[in-house]
């Protein structure tokens, strides 16, 4: 049976509408602003903040559905959608401000692990949230050449100054070592270069810093462990066995250090010929969303073996794979997904206040 249509019934159904990006209900966080309702027409003012910009589209369609369920069909409804400002969090005694913090990692290396993470920050400040990329993979930097961004970061006030690709603060152990140069350093050095990233880079406040891991299970994600509270990691692999042998050593070392996993996305999924869209599954298929299920965790989509990918990220135009016909839906879709496997993480436990991480 439907409800009446009228102010006060339309706000206790905000008190059951989780907010995406705290889960706490919309009616209670201050987002709900303004409801009026007249000839079965309500009006209602909510607002969104820029972390949830990348699920707006998909929050509102089901909230219009369920407001239909719940009010009847005959009724219209009309969701003015403003930004919610809600300041970022310090995390942890780090000085860092970030909503969400993500490592993106891998078992193990050529699985195009920062070619997602670069595509991953760049689809959430596309969608309009407010992104920092980390490259803490110091053995082998890949995001300057990705993000085609060069140069020394200047220092201000003891604070790094990352250096900047498309508005997006950006930071790799590329910018201060030359590329010929290797980089041999054991634990003490690596755990004193990723703090430095994190701690002494004047980031801004942030949605989202997403963290472009080291290949393997090596002491980096202990260090960051111990540094300060993650949101969570995200696993890359491609489809082949070998490959996913390593995946679930990943998982299993992100866990290992209670950063949750919020989903595997699973790379060179497929060839998609340019010629007469036929697909071809070079190296399997499917396979990282049956370990997906296997070890229970979301599994956040698949990017096609595309030449375009290849040639963006040689030239240092990642940006361009976003606007390519083949992949963009693609890579679009692992945004969207990220975002939602946050809100539907936060809608059953709301995310708790950060808090100092000693050691």
């Amino acid at each position: 049976m439907t409800q009446p249509l009228d102010v006060e019934s339309i706000q206790g159904f905000f008190a059951n509408v989780k907010d995406p990006e705290t889960g706490r209900p919309m009616s209670k966080t201050g987002q709900l602003s303004d409801v009026t309702v007249s000839d079965s027409i309500a009006k209602i003012r909510l607002g969104l903040t820029s972390h949830s910009s990348p699920v707006k589209e998909h929050f509102l369609e089901s909230t219009k559905e369920q407001l239909a369920a719940k009010f009847g069909g005959e009724s219209k409804f009309e969701i003015d959608v403003f930004e919610f400002e809600r300041p970022a969090p310090k995390v942890g005694q780090i000085g860092l401000t970030a909503k969400s913090v993500i490592a993106v990692g891998s078992g193990k290396g050529g699985v195009g692990k920062s070619t997602v993470a670069a595509s991953m920050a760049l689809g959430l400040k596309r969608a309009g949230c407010k992104v920092g990329l980390c490259d803490v993979d110091v053995y082998g930097p890949s995001i300057p050449t990705l993000v085609g961004v060069h140069g020394q970061p200047a220092q201000v006030e003891n604070k790094i100054q990352p250096l900047e690709w498309n508005g997006m603060p950006v930071m790799s152990i590329g910018f201060m070592v030359p590329p010929e140069q290797a980089v041999i350093w054991r634990g003490p050095m690596l755990h004193s270069a990723v703090t430095q990233f994190i701690r002494d880079t004047a980031w801004g406040d942030l949605d989202y810093l997403i963290i472009d891991m080291p290949p393997g299970t090596g002491d980096i994600a202990l260090t960051l462990s111990q540094m300060m509270p993650l949101t969570g990691s995200v696993v890359v692999c491609t489809p082949q066995k070998v490959a996913l042998l390593d995946a679930i050593k990943a998982v299993a070392m992100f866990q290992k250090v209670n950063i949750p996993v919020l989903g595997v996305v699973e790379n060179m999924s497929g060839f998609i010929c340019p010629d007469n869209g036929q697909r071809y599954d070079i190296f399997g298929k499917g396979g990282a969303k049956r370990f997906a299920e296997e070890v229970k965790v979301p599994f956040l989509g698949e990017i096609p073996l595309n030449m375009q990918i290849r040639v963006n990220g040689d030239e240092g135009k990642m940006d361009g794979c976003f606007d390519d016909a083949i992949v963009g839906p693609y890579l679009q879709k692992i945004v969207f997904q990220l975002s939602k496997s946050l809100a539907d993480k936060y809608a059953v436990e709301p995310p708790k206040a950060s808090l100092p991480v000693l050691g």
